[in-house]
């Protein structure tokens, strides 16, 4: 058999002649420039990240969402090899009329195992496990006869995908995880498991909704990281974010945390990698119609990286990447344009006195950014935050808010002096307490913009009017100080 397979492999060099030629460039929030990220199948290789993803092209054609590869040592430098595993539009019948998410492993001689999704709207099941082999991680050779689809207790016509395999050491087998729905018609996790990675046993529903709500769970991932076993999954309805569950075992029982999530539904498909050290959560920040702040948003955009930490207690919160933060280092001085209102400023320092609405307005933003500091309230009162996309008015049309009465921040996309009267379009929960200091880091490139805060949440958003145009710092209503405002580039 591993004749055949390395026989398959020399044909199927021939998959990657007519792809792009490979692109290098420094991002932090990568696509290709002609096309988008959708779900993410972040691989660590021993010493870089392969990061498998749905590219969506958007060009009309009939099929769809080819696997194409992004490779990173540290998050910032990003090699491009454009298509890696092809759908089928060759044939209306095909299984893989599409590709859908799924992963990579490596066997003990070796070799590299890709799962997918295979789809097909015209036939009946719609979706299909898929798999394919390689020895290099660009050149990919399917196994048609691999394929399988789910069958009782499972609802598998329209559901039955994303196949998350990993080798389970403390079982001594591999595990296969599919998204799929139960006979009660409610999102479950199926686990398959398999000594070859080729003929797989029905374990049965290894985790059932429990959030309330019928939705399929989408994209999971099981990885142990220190004592404790970590399981993700994307509610596909209604609050479209990346959840956690944690547990001892890898059969669980799983723990839900209070918070179980780590960024808003601007952060979408993620799934848990690691390398030697760390552990990460990739994911896509998505694009919206038209390419306009108002528009609704699109599936698919750019691909976004969080670095998780661990708690003593086994619960997890996002911070920057910390290769992403190193590189970052060259300052940007911080000149502001205009002051307005209830505000002072010394140096890096600026004091609101929280009479009415005040702002200070800053040079225009360009290229990769870093931007920190540290905001300190003196009450509950009113909300304070960054603005971008500043106008003659002198306020901004994109706003990063901090709201110490409803304990979130939240991505405002209406005017600085509108939000009190506006709903967010997106939010996630912080503890902000008056008389209590509060870091920030936020990351920028190009129309991308990830918010984190004080190692509690992340906050990814999409702002089209952000790049090369004035920014600034605001607040209305709110007695705070905001120390050490800094910038930095690459």
């Amino acid at each position: 058999m591993k004749k055949q397979i390395l026989a398959a492999l020399l044909a199927a060099s021939s998959l990657c002649l007519n792809s792009s030629p490979a692109l290098a460039y420094p991002s932090i929030f990568p696509n290709t420039g002609y096309s988008w990220v959708g779900d993410t199948m972040p691989f660590y290789d021993g010493q870089q990240f392969r990061i498998f993803y749905l590219e969506d092209l958007r060009d009309g054609d009939v099929g769809f969402h080819p696997w194409s590869l992004f490779t990173t040592k540290d998050f910032t430098d990003y090699h491009h090899d454009s298509l890696v595993i092809p759908y089928d539009n060759t044939n209306e019948f095909a299984k893989d009329s599409a590709l859908g998410t799924g992963s990579v492993v490596q066997d003990k001689d070796g070799l590299y195992h890709a799962f997918y999704t295979g789809f097909n709207w015209r036939s009946m099941p719609k979706e299909n496990i898929m798999h394919a082999v390689s020895r290099d991680l660009v050149s990919w050779q399917k196994l048609p006869e691999d394929s399988f689809h789910g069958s009782k207790p499972y609802i598998y016509d329209d559901t039955f995908r994303d196949p998350n395999v990993f080798y389970n050491a403390d079982y001594d087998e591999y595990w296969m995880l599919i998204t799929t729905r139960s006979k009660k018609a409610r999102g479950v996790i199926a686990r398959y498991t398999s000594k070859d990675l080729k003929h797989w046993e029905d374990k049965g529903i290894f985790f059932e909704n429990d959030m309330g709500s019928d939705a399929n769970m989408e994209c999971p991932t099981l990885v142990k990281y220190g004592d404790y076993w970590y399981l993700t999954f994307s509610d596909q309805w209604p609050a479209r974010v990346v959840h956690y569950r944690v547990a001892k075992d890898s059969q669980g029982p799983f723990m839900k945390p209070e918070r179980d999530y780590f960024d808003a539904s601007g952060f979408y498909a993620g799934k848990l990698a690691q390398d030697k050290e760390n552990l990460y959560l990739v994911g896509w920040t998505p694009t919206k119609a038209d390419q306009q702040d108002k528009c609704p948003t699109d599936w698919a955009g750019n691909l976004v990286a969080h670095q998780l930490k661990q708690r003593e207690d086994g619960t997890l919160y996002p911070v920057p990447v910390e290769k992403v933060t190193e590189r970052l280092q060259q300052e940007v001085v911080l000149t502001p344009l205009t002051k307005n209102g209830d505000v002072t400023t010394a140096g890096h320092d600026y004091r609101f006195g929280g009479q009415g609405f005040a702002n200070v307005v800053m040079h225009k933003m360009e290229g990769i950014r870093k931007i920190t500091g540290r905001f300190t309230p003196d009450s509950q009162q009113g909300k304070f935050g960054l603005m971008f996309n500043v106008g003659p008015n002198q306020t901004g049309s994109l706003n990063l808010v901090f709201d110490q009465k409803a304990q979130q921040v939240a991505f405002y996309n209406t005017d600085t002096t509108s939000i009190n009267k506006a709903n967010p379009e997106l939010s996630v929960p912080v503890s902000l307490q008056s008389g209590e200091s509060y870091d920030f880091t936020l990351l920028i490139d190009g129309t991308v913009a990830v918010l984190y805060i004080n190692d509690q949440m992340a906050l990814s958003t999409r702002m089209y009017g952000l790049p090369e145009h004035q920014w600034g710092i605001f607040s209305t209503g709110s007695a705070v100080t905001l120390t050490n405002l800094r910038s930095s580039t690459l």
